[in-house]
This record gives structure tokens, sequence and C-alpha cells, in this order.
């Protein structure tokens, strides 16, 4: 299987929205059922300090993440990281490979030397690729938010670079 990284735009507003609603994707994230597509092209028009990532096999999606460097003059060494895998996908090294693109963007080409991520404290398979990755989680959000009309924990991870 040979996986492909490469920068989203608004082109793949479509797919983006499709992987976002599949079921195991979609409890992963925030994102809320029926998005338009008109939000996504929105959110993947090119910003200033904004990666969107798009991980393809054979030209299908199969994974996505987002680099969000923060703006603060005091946070500039400091990025989040937001991802999400199609359910196909699951498994199968999409989101080693896109964590080790973000990764490599992070700390070779912008410099920056933490980054942050939140996850659900129960989503097991994303907290084992983190760790793998090298973040460590620093606490615990109570309640953080709804999933399927239950409020649920996430924690907060980073992984810093000295």
């Amino acid at each position: 299987m040979s996986i492909t990284i490469r920068r989203a735009g608004p082109e793949d507003a479509a797919a983006l929205r499709d992987l976002h609603a599949m079921p195991h994707a979609q409890a992963g994230t925030l994102q809320l059922p029926f998005p338009s597509l008109q939000q996504w092209e929105q959110k993947l028009t090119p910003r200033d300090g904004i990666y969107s990532l798009l991980a393809e096999w054979e030209g299908e999606v199969a994974g996505a993440l987002v680099l969000m460097e923060e703006q603060a003059p005091r946070r500039r060494h400091v990025a989040s990281i937001g991802m999400a895998v199609h359910d196909d996908w699951a498994g199968r090294g999409v989101g080693t490979a896109l964590m080790q693109a973000a990764l490599d963007l992070a700390d070779n080409w912008l410099g920056l030397t933490r980054v942050e991520l939140t996850v659900w404290a129960d989503n097991q398979a994303a907290l084992a690729l983190y760790r793998k990755a090298g973040f460590v989680e620093e606490g615990v959000a109570r309640d953080y938010g709804l999933r399927h009309g239950v409020l649920v924990d996430a924690l907060y991870m980073a992984r810093v670079r000295r």
C-alpha cells in the first residue's frame, strides 16, 4: 500500500466532507452531522499558518490532518493538530503517515517546538498513535464534548521538541 500525502485545497471539500461524515471519523472529532459543502470549501481556503494535509491511496481520500500555527506572538512556537481517518482506512497506517508528515513540517520547515492536540479519553487507537509519535498526556478535560448525547472526557496531549 502506498499512501501519498499532499496539501488539501478547496477542490477536496466534497471528499473531506464525506470523510468526516463517516460514523467513526465523526465520533472521533468534534464535527457535526450534515456539514455543507460550502463550509468545507471555506475551511480549505488557504490561510496563513494553517496547513491542511490529505492522505490518498490511488486517488482515494483516506485521511486528513490540519496543523494550525498559533498566532499569539508569545506562542508562535506552537501548533495544534486535528485529524481524521476514513472509516475504511482505520488501522492501515494512514494516521501514522499523516502524523509523520505533519511533524516533519513542524520540526524541519516551520521551526515549531510544541505541537498540541486534544483526544477523546476513550479513543485507544488515537492514543496509541499519538504516544508512538512522542505525545504525552498533560491533563484531562472533564465533560469536554458531546458525543452521541453523552458528555465525554478528553485528554490534552503535547509533543515538545527541545
